[in-house]
């Protein structure tokens, strides 16, 4: 096959909202470029010729992930072979660390510029994993402030800081939002229980819980954004406790409304820091993950991506057993009858815009430059 050709892979769902915030653009930057990889529906709906859904790739967790070891290997090869049949140059990566990492290399072996999309948190997980970016990678995008001096340091040349996907995803939005200051009466309280099954099952309960206990002192109206992802009768049994609906598509009508959220963790805490939402971080994972975690990770950091990026604690997190109603009743309580408390929050969050912009460049057209300057080269096959 002689035509250009560019692999993507974007094994979860928050990486396929990074690679859309850039994709359409790229096609028109790369024209006679076809894209092929993982994805989900929107990268298809897109024009990503889908070798693999992300539905079948992401898991969570490492109790997870190493269940479905077998068929990340023989998914890797396949993807392997159909870069080598397809004389495929370039690939864009973009986070799914484990997985991506370990792809780069095999890559690199046969000549394909990779580009790295959303650096691999190293810094909180695997610092080793820094000497094996700096010799498998063209260009690593990082979208974190402190993150291109700390991979620099650490010797990958060519770093380039992009703005957060999550701000050229709402820019236009963000630029005209202003955030109202004074609680609504009755309060909106915004639940954001998670896109993966287990989350909801764990953490959905006990914001119900928290629910029945706040509603006993202060007038509450709830509502909830119920992700595709996770299968409706989860939330039957709670119907009775929600006043208002959202979709994923309006999520951030969701968080315009809003006074407070109890969220889990993920990219949708950063989300509730550009809306200026103050959020209750939870987090609840199986017995195996924790054991891993406190025991073979050093990071002892935050963990929602609003207080990384601020490097500073704006919303509280709690993890396993701190997620409980008596934590999240006595922070709600507290923001709600302690007025300079919650000015000052909110002033904290206003300056997450600013935490979340680039270098002034054109992701899409850099992107584009490399694949069309790649095909200068013959890719090695015989590995």
């Amino acid at each position: 096959m002689s035509e250009k050709s560019c692999l993507i892979i974007a094994g979860e769902k928050s990486g396929e909202e990074h690679t859309l915030s850039f994709f359409t653009e790229l096609k028109k930057s790369s024209p006679g470029t076809s894209f092929y990889g993982v994805g989900g529906d929107e990268l298809k709906r897109e024009g990503l010729e889908l070798l693999y859904h992300l539905n079948d790739f992401s898991s969570w967790g490492y109790s997870e992930v190493i269940t479905k070891i077998p068929f990340y290997y023989k998914a890797m090869n396949h993807i392997v072979e159909e870069v080598k049949r397809r004389n495929t140059k370039t690939a864009i990566l973009v986070d799914f660390q484990s997985f991506n990492m370990k792809l780069a290399g095999k890559l690199k072996e046969l000549g394909v510029e990779v580009l790295y999309y959303v650096a691999p948190q190293a810094w909180a997980w695997k610092e080793y994993r820094v000497k094996k970016i700096a010799r498998s990678v063209h260009t690593l995008f990082t979208i974190i402030p402190f993150e291109k001096k700390w991979f620099q340091d650490r010797g990958v040349q060519r770093v380039v800081s992009v703005d957060h996907p999550l701000w050229t995803t709402y820019k236009n939005d963000l630029l005209s939002f202003k955030k109202q200051n004074e609680l609504h009466s009755p309060v909106r309280l915004l639940l954001l229980p998670g896109s993966r099954k287990f989350e909801v099952e764990k953490l959905l309960p006990i914001f119900i819980e928290s629910i029945r206990h706040l509603k006993k002192e202060i007038p509450l109206h709830v509502s909830i954004v119920k992700s595709s992802s996770v299968p409706k009768e989860l939330f039957g049994p709670y119907a009775e406790f929600i006043d208002e609906e959202f979709s994923n598509e309006e999520l951030t009508v969701a968080l315009k409304k809003a006074d407070f959220s109890l969220a889990a963790s993920g990219t949708v805490t950063l989300t509730c820091a550009l809306y200026e939402l103050p959020t209750i971080v939870c987090y609840k994972t199986s017995l195996l993950n924790q054991f891993i975690f406190e025991n073979l990770v050093s990071y002892r950091w935050f963990i929602s991506l609003a207080n990384i990026v601020q490097n500073r604690s704006v919303f509280p997190e709690f993890l396993q057993d701190q997620v409980s109603a008596y934590n999240i009743v006595s922070y709600l309580r507290f923001w709600y009858y302690n007025k300079t408390e919650y000015m000052q929050l909110l002033e904290k969050l206003k300056q997450t815009k600013d935490q979340v912009r680039g270098e002034p460049m054109s992701v899409p057209q850099y992107m584009a430059d490399v694949i069309d300057n790649s095909y200068g080269k013959k890719i090695d096959t015989s590995h």
